[in-house]
């Protein structure tokens, strides 16, 4: 009889010592700006955090600039509620096309700083954000702030609302930005933002509002002359997984993915709060303008807002909501 080789039993011991884990799950996490976007640097954060606290176990591949679902923010949502895409991190205002309350996150002016809106993403009533979410099919597993917007076009700096008379500005497909902007007799022209460099350099529009890394991350220096930190607007960026997908994991695991999105969300907060001098910086060497409004300026621009406050509540189509909303800015 023939006796089994030593050799091989040893390396056969060797490779179960050796060997990686198995995968439980391998998954796609989609973002729509470009590889070295601060959303796609902390959405690749997010992945290694998730495979570190999971022993490899679970995998997350990073796909930039919307190329899984064709650059169209309206269709990633819809495919992430039906499963074509695993996760996503999209705008808190492009949510707003299909749950209107989200609408309240980025009304002009409604946050004194940073600190009352990461207070306000992390209260009751942004719990009820989670239930339209869920609503979607979707898991939602964190709202991540995005430094306040600011304004740049190629006509002039701008230090008051009578300064955007005229201009024709970018904006989200989202009305809440289209009232906001008309009302400063500006032309806000809603478009996907896929198509923004291109209809910036032939002057199809003049200039558009984003977080300051936007003008950086796109390349938006090369057409763009002028920047004003309005600082008009908050986000946020939302961070979702199918819910099939995530009700399909173990409890374990969610855990160690729902400890992960905290811990990326504050390294997204920093990592912003660290560059954002650099970032003004980097557009000053690129030939751009910049601009920070005094107290008097950006109280005109306010004024504007407050007006239209009653106008947004309508925009969100739920009193109760806004309601909740103003009490906790303190601007009832």
């Amino acid at each position: 009889m023939r006796t089994k080789c030593p050799f091989a039993a040893m390396l056969a011991a060797l490779a179960c010592v050796i060997a990686p884990p198995a995968l439980a799950a391998s998954f796609t996490l989609s973002t729509p700006d470009p590889d070295n976007s601060s959303i796609t640097v902390a959405a690749r954060n997010f992945a290694d955090l998730v495979k570190k606290e999971t022993n490899g176990e679970v995998e997350i591949k990073v796909f930039p600039n919307g190329t899984l679902y064709g650059g169209d923010p309206g269709a990633a949502v819809k495919q992430l509620g039906g499963g074509s895409l695993d996760l996503l991190l999209l705008s808190a205002s492009l949510y707003a096309n299909f749950k209107p309350r989200f609408i309240a996150v980025s009304i002009p002016y409604l946050f004194d700083n940073m600190d009352q809106f990461k207070a306000y993403l992390a209260s009751d009533a942004a719990r009820q954000l989670d239930a339209d979410v869920a609503s979607m099919n979707i898991q939602p597993l964190g709202y991540w702030p995005r430094p306040f917007r600011v304004i740049t076009n190629s006509k002039v700096l701008i230090k008051s609302p009578a300064d955007l008379k005229g201009i024709k500005l970018r904006v989200p497909n989202n009305p809440l930005w289209v009232e906001f902007f008309r009302a400063m007799d500006a032309a806000p022209t809603p478009m996907a933002f896929g198509e923004v460099y291109n209809a910036l350099q032939l002057a199809v529009v003049d200039g558009q509002e984003n977080p300051i890394s936007i003008p950086m991350d796109a390349k938006f220096y090369e057409v763009q002359k002028y920047l004003t930190f309005t600082n008009h607007i908050a986000d946020a960026w939302v961070l979702g997984m199918n819910r099939r997908k995530w009700d399909a994991l173990p409890e374990n695991v969610k855990a160690a993915v729902g400890k992960c999105a905290v811990q990326a969300q504050f390294d997204k907060i920093k990592y912003d709060e660290d560059g954002s001098g650099s970032t003004e910086a980097f557009l000053k060497e690129k030939g751009m303008e910049t601009y920070r409004l005094t107290p008097g300026e950006h109280a005109q621009f306010v004024g504007v807002a407050k007006k239209l406050y009653p106008r947004f509540g309508e925009l969100v189509k739920d009193d109760a909501f806004y309601k909740k909303t103003l009490e906790f800015v303190g601007k009832n």
